[in-house]
C-alpha cells in the first residue's frame, strides 16, 4: 500500500510515478473521494462534540430541576445524525481502501523505463553456455529416458501441469532443496522456518496477491476462506504482521522450503511442455525484513545469495533489472536471475528478487520503533527465490546431459546423492 499521506498531499506526483509502470491513477476521482472523506469526518467530529456538550447539559439541567426532555430529544436526534455520518464515513473509507489496495507499488528511480520485458536490462552474466557435440535434448526427453519424469501419470492422478518424479530424479529434486537450505542457513545466516501451506485472505492482502490476483490462487471452501500459498513469501513475510519491532530486532532473514500452488489463470498456451510452468512446484524462498535505509543494500546482497547456488552448481545465468512495466505488483525494484537451458537454447527465470520497500509492511501493519525519531515507521521487506527447485532440476538435467542420455551430477550435489556421479 502506498503512503496515504503522500497520496493526499500530492496525488498528481504519485500518478506520474505510477504511469511509468502503466497504471493510470484517476487523480480527479481520488481527490474528490478524499475531499468527501475529510468533509464527512469533520462534520462527524463536530456533531460528536455537540452531542457530548448537550449530554453534559442534561446533567446540569437535571440538577437545577429543569425539564430535560427537550435536551434528551436533541441528543437523540444528534445521535441519529452521528450514526448516519459514521456509516457514510465508513463507506467512503472502504472505497478509499479498495482504491489503495488496487494501486501497485511505485517504481524506484533506478528501475529502467519500459512497458514490458523487452525493456529489461542485463546487469551481469556468469558462466559460459555449454557446447555439445550433439543436439541437446530438453528435460522432458531426458527425464523420460531416465524413467524419472512421468507427466502422463500426473495427468491421470490430477490434471495437466503436474509431474510425478521417480527414483534418482526424485532424489535429485530433494538433494537440490537440501543443498539450497544448507547453503543459506550455514553460509549466509538465514533462519530456517517451516510455515503453513494454507493462509488467510488477510495474509495474501498483506503481501499483495489479493485482491488483484485472486484468479491465480487455489481457494479452499472453508469459512473463513483459506488459500494454498502461491509462494512461501506470503506466510514468511507475514511473520512480522501486526508487529512492532525494536531497532535491535532488525535485520531479520528467513529461508523456507515449501510447495507453491498457482492456477496460472493467465498462462493458457504458455510453456505447456514439461516443468517450466506448473500448478504445483517447490521453492526455497528468501525473505528479509530491514530498516528502510538498508533495503537497497539488502536487495543487492539477497540477489547475490540467490546467485550462489547456481555458481556452486556450475549453471550459467544472467541477472536482469526489470523495467517499470515488468516489475511485480508489490515490487519497487526487481532483479530476475535467468538460468541457461540448452534444451530451449534460451535463458529462463529461476529467481525473482524484489525490494517492496514499505508497500507490504503498510498492508501488514508491520512497524519498527525508530530510536532517532521516536516514531514508529513501516519496515521494509524483501523476497527472492533461492531457488525455484523444479527449474533448477531442469537446468541440471539439460546442462549436464551426455550424448547417451545420461546426466552427470554436479560436484556440489554429490554428497547429497550418496556420492554418485551420474543419475
Amino acid at each position: 500500500m502506498l503512503d496515504p499521506k503522500a497520496l493526499r498531499n500530492d496525488p498528481a506526483a504519485i500518478a506520474a510515478r505510477l504511469r511509468r509502470r502503466g497504471y493510470e491513477l484517476d487523480v480527479e476521482g481520488y481527490t474528490a473521494l478524499e475531499a468527501k472523506r475529510r468533509e464527512v469526518q469533520v462534520r462527524t467530529q463536530e456533531l460528536q462534540n455537540e452531542r457530548k456538550t448537550r449530554s453534559k447539559a442534561i446533567g446540569q439541567a437535571k440538577a437545577r430541576g429543569e425539564d430535560i426532555q427537550p435536551l434528551l430529544d436533541e441528543v437523540s436526534e444528534l445521535g441519529d445524525q452521528v450514526d448516519a455520518l459514521e456509516s457514510e464515513l465508513a463507506s467512503v473509507q472502504e472505497q478509499l481502501r479498495e482504491w489503495q489496495l488496487d494501486m501497485p507499488n511505485l517504481p524506484h528511480d533506478s528501475v529502467p523505463d519500459g512497458a514490458d520485458e523487452e525493456a529489461n536490462v542485463e546487469v551481469r552474466r556468469w558462466g559460459e553456455a555449454p557446447t555439445f557435440g550433439f543436439g541437446p535434448r530438453d528435460h522432458v526427453d531426458l527425464g523420460s529416458g531416465l524413467g524419472g519424469l512421468d507427466f502422463e501419470a500426473a495427468t491421470r492422478i490430477a490434471a495437466a501441469r503436474f509431474v510425478v518424479m521417480h527414483g534418482s530424479v526424485a532424489r535429485l529434486h530433494r538433494a537440490l532443496t537440501q543443498f539450497m537450505l544448507d547453503l543459506q542457513t550455514q553460509e549466509h545466516g538465514y533462519r530456517e522456518v517451516y510455515v503453513p501451506y494454507l493462509v488467510s485472505a488477510n495474509a495474501l492482502i498483506g503481501t499483495g496477491q489479493l485482491p488483484k490476483f485472486g484468479d491465480d490462487l487455489f481457494a479452499m471452501n472453508d469459512d473463513p476462506a483459506l488459500y494454498l500459498i502461491p509462494t512461501a513469501e506470503v506466510p514468511v513475510a507475514n511473520l512480522v504482521r501486526e508487529q512492532l519491532l525494536e531497532a535491535e530486532d532488525l535485520p531479520q532473514a528467513y529461508v523456507s522450503h515449501t510447495p507453491c500452488f498457482r492456477a496460472e489463470a493467465g498462462a493458457h498456451g504458455k510453456d505447456t511442455r514439461g516443468m517450466i510452468r506448473q500448478h504445483q512446484f517447490d521453492k526455497v524462498e528468501l525473505v528479509q525484513v530491514v530498516k528502510p535505509d538498508q533495503s537497497y543494500q539488502a536487495l543487492e546482497s539477497l540477489t547475490g545469495h540467490a546467485e550462489i547456488p547456481l555458481q556452486r552448481l556450475g549453471l550459467p545465468y544472467r541477472v536482469m533489472a526489470l523495467s517499470a512495466g515488468d516489475i511485480g505488483f508489490a515490487a519497487a525494484k526487481t532483479y530476475d536471475i535467468e538460468v541457461w537451458l540448452p534444451g530451449q537454447a534460451c535463458y529462463r527465470e529461476i529467481s525473482s528478487c524484489s525490494n517492496t520497500e514499505a508497500f507490504q509492511a503498510r498492508r501488514m501493519q508491520a512497524r519498527w520503533r525508530n530510536p532517532e525519531t521516536a516514531q514508529t515507521d513501516p519496515v521494509h521487506t524483501l523476497n527472492g527465490s533461492g531457488l525455484a527447485v523444479g527449474r533448477c532440476l531442469v537446468a541440471v538435467l539439460e546442462n549436464y546431459q551426455e550424448a547417451d542420455g545420461q546426466v552427470r551430477i554436479p560436484e556440489a550435489l554429490r554428497p547429497y546423492m550418496g556420492g554418485s556421479a551420474y543419475l
